[in-house]
């Protein structure tokens, strides 16, 4: 009987431990921090053993494979000694595929993943396909293959699950964009991760399809020097192609094939310049899934916005709080503001991924009347923006409670207070969802 060893005990690692127990694996999970409860009582109900708050060498290296969670850089001193003696590394998502022949649809990109994800799962169940939802979101893509059965998955792919990715194979890949991100995992070489990116599309067939920006410089540059027998099928809002999807004046047209969908800008449920890309994306992988056009419009017009992703949560005194906490980089929160049409309180900050704040200059400059900086160590942001919107108008909090408090103060009848924080959440909070809920409680509690 092989053995698998999974590395990390959170959805992704208790997900893939579960599929091994289901194939008949000696399998056992190792995690150096603490198990939630929740993945304990999970690992107990399947009769998994596992260790918590250590890596027993003896245990782990004993593994005929290691299934290595997204969270675990290559770097950690168990990893090494894993790579060493020649144990293969993969992901949960590689590990998944193996025992999953449901056509998968499958998205990765710096921006816009989750709701281009949520948007195609969301197109999928109004066309009355039988599909499901995992990746990077939702529930853990093995523990649906170990449990459930789909037709189709819509998977959400971060970069660090595409790293242990080898045969892995979408049927439809998508790269939503390409910006500067988790750089720190990629030895400061954007190169690198654009080429972690590009690793969603290395073993697609001629059949398949690749969606992707033709507006973004760096996915265009990167596609240059990659071979691919997928079809290709862009989107842009700079032109017209001749398969895939464009602006033309005042609506969305998608071609493939030789068919042909019109979608009104004007009865996108998203708004701002960045959804019209999520919704082209959503709308391309409808349509080469072979979904009605009436279906693909009433969906887009329908759809309602995720968690945590430009969320509106209440209006208090005639302000609106907005929580966008999953825009943990500049790109992100650059789209979070540039949305925006009224006077903007922004509350940011962090753990800082090596940011250039830079290219928000002109938004802050432009729409920002206040900044509530929301970290451990906020002097980048001061040095960012005081000169832009004056050191009287920015302040420090610890708390999401302090924070939303401090903003309601600045704020007045018809301003927005915009949650989005350019930085990772891991200096004050457990996630970004933690982030945001807290900052959700602390709108309601005003």
């Amino acid at each position: 009987m092989s053995r698998i060893v999974v590395l990390g005990g959170a959805e992704s690692g208790v997900g893939a431990a579960v599929l091994a127990k289901v194939k008949g694996f000696d399998v056992f999970l190792s995690d150096k921090g603490t198990i939630a409860d929740k993945y304990v009582e999970e690992l107990r109900k399947w009769d998994i053993p596992f260790e918590q708050g250590q890596h027993s060498e003896s245990l782990i290296l004993s593994a005929d494979e290691v299934v290595k969670s997204p969270g675990i850089p290559s770097t950690v001193p168990m990893v090494r000694k894993i790579e060493e003696k020649g144990i293969h590394i993969i992901s949960e998502i590689e590990f998944a595929g193996r025992y999953d022949n449901a056509r998968k649809i499958c998205i990765t990109g710096s921006n816009g993943k989750t709701t281009t994800t949520s948007l195609i799962y969301y197109l999928l169940q109004q066309a009355g396909l039988n599909v499901g939802l995992g990746g990077n979101i939702g529930k853990s893509y093995a523990y649906q293959v170990a449990t459930e059965h789909f037709d189709y998955y819509v998977l959400e792919i971060s970069s660090f699950q595409l790293d242990n990715c080898y045969d892995f194979r979408p049927d439809i890949a998508i790269i939503t964009n390409i910006t500067p991100d988790h750089l720190d995992r990629y030895d400061h070489n954007i190169e690198n991760y654009a080429r972690s990116k590009f690793r969603i599309i290395r073993n697609l067939r001629p059949e398949d399809c690749f969606i992707f920006d033709s507006d973004d410089e760096i996915t265009i540059n990167h596609l240059d020097k990659i071979i691919t027998q997928a079809k290709k099928l862009p989107f842009t809002q700079k032109g017209e192609v001749q398969q895939g999807a464009f602006l033309q004046n005042d609506k969305i047209v998608v071609r493939y094939e030789k068919d042909e969908c019109d979608i009104y800008l004007e009865e996108l449920a998203l708004g701002g310049k960045h959804n019209v890309y999520n919704s082209m994306a959503a709308a391309l992988a409808a349509k080469a899934s072979g979904i009605d056009n009436a279906v693909i419009r009433e969906s887009l017009r329908s759809f309602k916005a995720i968690e945590h992703r430009l969320e509106p949560v209440l209006s208090v005194g005639g302000v609106l709080y907005i929580n966008d906490s999953k825009a943990t980089n500049v790109d992100a929160a650059w789209y979070a503001l540039e949305c925006q049409k009224k006077p903007v309180v922004w509350i940011v900050g962090g753990t800082d991924k090596g940011n250039d704040y830079s290219v928000l200059n002109d938004l802050v400059r432009s729409k920002v009347k206040g900044i509530v900086c929301l970290g451990v160590d906020n002097a980048k942001i001061h040095q960012a923006f005081e000169g832009i919107v004056g050191a009287d108008k920015m302040v420090d909090t610890r708390s999401a409670e302090e924070a939303v408090q401090a903003a309601s103060k600045m704020a007045e009848d018809g301003d927005v207070v915009l949650l989005s924080p350019c930085c990772a959440s891991f200096d004050l909070f457990t996630c970004y969802e933690d982030r945001g809920e807290k900052f959700k409680a602390a709108v309601r509690n005003l």
